[in-house]
């Protein structure tokens, strides 16, 4: 991390994380190591796809294949243990995001086209993707995942199919000893997905939602953000992107402007809400 984050104050804020357990541990480091309070509260789980044959057989049209696009870190390390053995050397490879890439890198596959803007719609501005008529291209990602690129591809005169390799599930947690102890535990909440938004509401419950519609919200991007207004959220805040450091650095700048609540014990902010 950067000497610029390392420097970062956060004044003892108390933030939410909803990331993934596996995901979440360093930016909750990075929260603690900025004098600001963590509170792990995951709402969206990971898994290995539902179908693993299909997924196998999905990504064995990387030999015929102009294009592979992987959409997030989790694509490249859920399809990773299923690619075949041979993958074409000069193969185009495009990685939305830098995390994406930096696994991909990792994997010793590195990508080829990487948009500014980690985004569907930052993959499709660059010019590589605006001529891709007769092109057989495979989207590597989750399931349920956004439709905007194989759409839009589509259009643009590609064949485009997906290879579904992890699939997201909301968590089976009890949200009891969170709703209650809201204002005791919770300043800011941080989601990075509209998916992760729509399980946090949806785990709240009756009880809890209310709090969330009050509460300061920072989300990557204006996707994310129209999303959390259109739900109701009343304080919404946007980072630059989904990365630990951007997220980091919009908490910092925004902490002052962050409604206090009681006083905390250490008790109670040492732990994970959800462990009843």
């Amino acid at each position: 991390m950067t000497q610029a984050i390392q420097s970062l104050h956060l004044g003892g804020v108390s933030v939410l994380i909803t990331r993934p357990a596996a995901q979440a541990q360093a930016f909750a480091e990075a929260v603690q190591n900025a004098h600001g309070r963590p509170v792990s509260f995951p709402a969206l789980e990971i898994l290995g796809p539902a179908n693993k044959a299909a997924a196998q057989t999905a990504l064995a049209r990387l030999s015929q294949t102009d294009l592979a696009i992987f959409t997030s870190a989790n694509a490249v390390h859920y399809a990773f243990p299923l690619l075949p053995d041979r993958i074409p050397l000069d193969l185009p490879i495009a990685a939305i995001g830098n995390a994406t890439a930096a696994a991909l890198k990792q994997a010793g596959l590195a990508p080829t086209i990487t948009p500014q803007q980690p985004t569907s719609e930052g993959l499709l501005a660059l010019p590589e993707l605006q001529q891709v008529t007769d092109q057989h291209i495979l989207i590597i990602r989750g399931d349920s995942g956004r439709t905007t690129l194989r759409q839009t591809l589509s259009a643009r005169g590609a064949t485009v199919h997906y290879a579904e390799v992890y699939r997201r599930q909301c968590p089976a947690r009890n949200p009891h000893n969170l709703v209650q102890h809201w204002d005791a535990l919770v300043d800011v909440v941080t989601v990075t997905s509209n998916t992760i938004l729509d399980n946090l509401h949806q785990m709240l419950g009756n009880a809890g939602q209310p709090l969330l519609y009050q509460t300061s919200i920072l989300v990557p991007g204006a996707r994310v953000a129209q999303h959390a207004r259109h739900l109701g959220c009343a304080r919404v805040y946007q980072a630059a992107s989904a990365l630990d450091r951007d997220m980091l650095a919009a908490l910092a700048q925004i902490t002052d402007d962050l409604p206090r609540h009681t006083a905390r014990s250490t008790a109670q902010t040492q732990h994970s809400p959800n462990k009843t």
